[in-house]
């Protein structure tokens, strides 16, 4: 029997449900009176997990509707790079990430294309699953040049994410955004939890420092959780 109190029982049951989409955005989920049925407590439990949950804007209540899945989905500016742990800690979230690979490799063709080197360059590789309360977000695929940045695979990237380590190491200069929309692959599916059916937003990034190129990465994310902003500043009309 779970220790857990039972409204964070019914949290984490609405939580798993809206991560394996049992519960959509914009779905609707059971009422305070059937979930207290099902986890035999009373309605002021239900009530309590359920508004915890409103705070976070993971729900919205529609007084005679009922509660639905929020719609509002995870946003970055396209045209910047931030730190995707401080944009979900400022939007009142939980940030988490998933260590999936850490390591050196020789570049491949396709590699070695985007980061202008010649093939078979020593570079480094990490592979990390970004996650808002709990939910995939961003799968972030990322090489550096191992020459520019010798200390990366010594980070510990579960308190800082690897975007802010080289902005540290390498103050970004100029960066290159190409965006498309993508079905996920099959490792893109099992990690961040989708379907193959899911529309992604696929950003392929290339960042420099003093002119060098130091980091190409690719970043999928699920489009039903994530969209991206773009704001341009013009002279008077």
């Amino acid at each position: 029997m779970s220790s857990k109190p039972r409204y964070q029982q019914i949290k984490s049951f609405i939580l798993d449900g809206i991560k394996q989409q049992t519960y959509r955005p914009g779905s609707k989920i059971p009422t305070e009176t059937e979930l207290a049925q099902q986890f035999e407590v009373s309605r002021m439990t239900v009530n309590k997990a359920i508004r915890d949950l409103v705070q976070d804007n993971l729900l919205v209540r529609y007084p005679g509707l009922g509660t639905f899945v929020s719609d509002t989905k995870a946003e970055s500016p396209l045209a910047d790079i931030k730190n995707i742990a401080d944009e979900v800690r400022q939007r009142g979230h939980q940030y988490s990430n998933r260590l999936v690979s850490l390591k050196e490799t020789a570049a491949s063709e396709t590699v070695a294309m985007q980061m202008g080197v010649p093939m078979g360059t020593p570079v480094y590789r990490s592979v990390i699953v970004h996650q808002e309360n709990g939910l995939p977000i961003q799968l972030e695929n990322r090489y550096v040049i191992a020459s520019a940045v010798p200390g990366y695979l010594e980070q510990d990237f579960a308190e800082h994410t690897p975007n802010e380590y080289l902005v540290k190491m390498c103050p970004i200069s100029s960066i290159e955004h190409i965006v498309e929309a993508v079905l996920p692959s099959d490792k893109a599916q099992e990690l961040l939890d989708i379907d193959a059916n899911t529309p992604c937003i696929q950003v392929n990034r290339r960042t420099w420092s003093d002119g060098r190129l130091i980091s190409f990465a690719t970043l999928t994310h699920p489009g039903t959780r994530y969209k991206l902003r773009s704001i341009t500043k013009v002279g008077s009309i």
